[in-house]
């Protein structure tokens, strides 16, 4: 894989599914529906999957490429490919609440080792430079230059006033049980990917998710993490969360500063 390329390419495509998830979250109506497993999807994730899908193909026809709403792509198998969430965050999105991300992300040998996430309507983006270092680019975005960009590190947590980020949509008893475990001076909800990102630039400490996900709703956030020195594990035995997995199904996990002393389940 060429990194440098990889870094305009996805950088690109997630700029353009940007503008056109943007035009339709500003319209007036858009058209939701309910997939097989009971989770909704708008125009906006499938015009957004088209344009990123078509232009991974063009620039990396040899990688395997899995993404959310193509169901074909979801019997793949291997350990060393492209993966797609072109609109993390729907419910978001339909409740006009912002916190929905666009996510491309590379994986090699199960760990994501690249990736993007971009907020449109946070105007926030991040991503991995060619080196795997991660990065916080400050809008205005222009498609085919990179504007200025901040280094962005995990913070150095104190462990007796954790700042703590957890799902917006998706909270529950047994994520507040948790979360309890720990001396928390502050808790804060997010939607989507943005939660990985803000452990990463240091606006959080520790985010837990006891919880259904899918690799391509982490795979983005994970490098972006990893790269600002990060970790994401198991939510049961602490060990490191891989990819390629059966149906590409996430176990629960922790993403963590690695000065954060985790609490057992």
């Amino acid at each position: 894989m060429n990194f440098e390329e990889l870094v305009v390419v996805t950088r690109r495509l997630a700029l353009e599914a940007g503008q056109k998830i943007m035009e339709i979250y500003n319209a007036d109506d858009f058209d939701v529906k309910v997939k097989s497993d009971d989770s909704p999807v708008t125009e906006a994730d499938e015009a957004a999957d088209a344009l990123i899908a078509a232009g991974l193909r063009a620039a990396f026809p040899d990688v395997m490429l899995v993404t959310e709403e193509q169901a074909d792509s979801h019997s793949a198998k291997g350990e060393t490919f492209l993966i797609v969430d072109p609109l993390d965050g729907t419910k978001e999105f339909i409740n006009r609440r912002g916190d929905f991300t666009v996510n491309i992300a590379y994986v090699k040998d199960g760990t994501p080792i690249r990736g993007i996430v971009y907020a449109p309507a946070r105007d926030r983006m991040f991503y991995t430079l060619a080196d795997g270092s991660a990065v916080e680019e400050a809008g205005p975005f222009a498609l085919d230059a990179a504007g200025e960009v901040t280094p962005i590190r995990v913070a150095q947590s104190d462990n007796a006033a954790l700042l703590v980020v957890a799902s917006k949509s998706h909270r529950d008893q047994a994520t507040d049980d948790y979360i309890n475990k720990y001396n928390v001076k502050d808790l804060k909800s997010a939607g989507s990917s943005l939660k990985f990102c803000l452990v990463a630039t240091g606006e959080a400490d520790l985010y837990p998710r006891v919880g259904r996900t899918m690799e391509w709703d982490t795979a983005a956030g994970h490098a972006v993490l990893s790269g600002a020195g990060g970790q994401v594990v198991r939510f049961d035995d602490h060990t490191p969360l891989t990819y390629g997995k059966e149906g590409f199904a996430n176990p629960f996990f922790i993403a963590h500063a690695p000065s954060v002393e985790l609490k057992k389940a």
